[in-house]
């Protein structure tokens, strides 16, 4: 079979090998003449598969080694019998630790302690969940917003979106990218959803950027706190005014840890081997030689001090911000860059922190729970 791939999909040529000839193409840059005479297209969340791309072509099954659909015409796949897989839940760890990382700057900027604080988590499937878990492990109060899961759950667990609004000191958005509908979330974060924000509360999308209204983020500003975003409207262009607003900005990697990846690349490979009828022969790779153990300088912030190794978010932001210094006419070239060239960032569970006997038994207990591997003193190994 021929597969044409996009060459941001780690480890694609050694999981796919055994499939047919292997083609690979930038992301945005896949066309309806590269894909003609594919069997197999295997994207990530920047190509637009639709009846542009695909009418006319040979493609027989279609994979996306991330989260979200919107991107997807899943209705066009269905018509014409192409096969579909995709990568639910692959990246759910790393944005959640993503938004642990923000909320550790948030608290060390404001001098707010995370656990007498409030998360409004709005849309709760597979990210919104481990964000739950994380954000309680933190000590947060988790108010919880998700209509489709009410509606179909009755549960009261999930309140009405005002209501989280109103009562969160943070919100951190995990919605899918719906156009249409009763559950539609386009351009859902307006200026009716900041006014009903508590004033000066905080605000995280790490989900798309067409949920959110720019325009109103701009004009409402001065009413929020702590701004976060990782995506942007017209990606993969933001516009410079709205990146100069927020108290840390991204350029849509989020979900970027290199566990999330190979777990995608991981996960489109089983589902290609099934609908295929082929037998599974390749095997995702661990992350390897372990980072050397932490061991944190001051125990009383020894859950900054971990995250802020395992993930330097500030690393990420400050060279993003270069985007609004450059040519507009290659703002695009270098957002895609830095997600193209972005380093290995490993998920806390690779790293372990050293807990001394000064160490509360309350810090190691969060530690834990945040994924951290938790060794003693005696248990490191000496310096070579």
């Amino acid at each position: 079979m021929r597969i044409l791939a996009d060459s941001n999909i780690i480890f694609v040529e050694e999981a796919f090998s055994d499939f047919g000839a292997m083609t690979i193409a930038e992301g945005r840059e896949i066309s309806p003449a590269q894909v003609k005479n594919a069997d197999i297209l295997l994207v990530r969340s920047v190509t637009k598969v639709n009846e542009s791309l695909l009418a006319g072509s040979l493609v027989k099954f279609v994979a996306n080694a991330t989260t979200g659909t919107d991107h997807i015409d899943l209705r066009f796949l269905r018509d014409h019998s192409i096969g579909f897989v995709n990568a639910p839940g692959s990246n759910a760890n790393s944005v959640a630790e993503y938004v642990v990382a923000a909320l550790v700057r948030l608290s060390a900027v404001t001098g707010k302690r995370l656990e007498n604080l409030t998360l409004g988590i709005v849309g709760v499937g597979n990210i919104g969940s481990r964000v739950l878990s994380l954000g309680r492990a933190l000590g947060m109060n988790c108010l919880l917003c998700d209509p489709p899961k009410k509606a179909s759950t009755g549960s009261d667990i999930y309140l009405p979106l005002q209501s989280v609004l109103k009562e969160s000191d943070i919100v951190t958005l995990h919605v899918p990218l719906v156009a249409t509908g009763p559950s539609a979330t386009h351009r859902m974060v307006n200026a009716d959803f900041l006014s009903s924000m508590k004033r000066g509360a905080s605000l995280i999308n790490t989900s798309r950027g067409d949920i959110l209204d720019e325009q109103a983020l701009r004009d409402h500003r001065r009413h929020l706190g702590f701004l976060v975003l990782d995506v942007w409207n017209n990606e993969p262009r933001p516009d410079p005014r709205t990146v100069a607003l927020c108290d840390l900005a991204t350029p849509h990697i989020a979900g970027y840890s290199w566990d999330g990846k190979v777990r995608g690349t991981e996960m489109i490979y089983t589902g290609a081997c099934s609908y295929f009828f082929k037998q599974e022969k390749w095997r995702a790779p661990t992350a390897g030689a372990q980072p050397r153990p932490l061991v944190p300088g001051n125990a009383a912030h020894s859950i900054a001090e971990a995250v802020n190794h395992a993930y330097p978010i500030l690393e990420d932001d400050a060279l993003f911000r270069k985007i609004v210094s450059i040519d507009p006419a290659k703002r695009g070239e270098f957002f895609d860059e830095m997600r193209t060239d972005y380093p290995k960032r490993f998920e806390f569970c690779n790293y372990s922190v050293v807990a001394g006997d000064a160490m509360p038994a309350a810090v190691v207990s969060v530690l834990e729970s945040l994924g951290f591997r938790i060794t003693t003193p005696a248990q490191v190994a000496p310096e070579d």
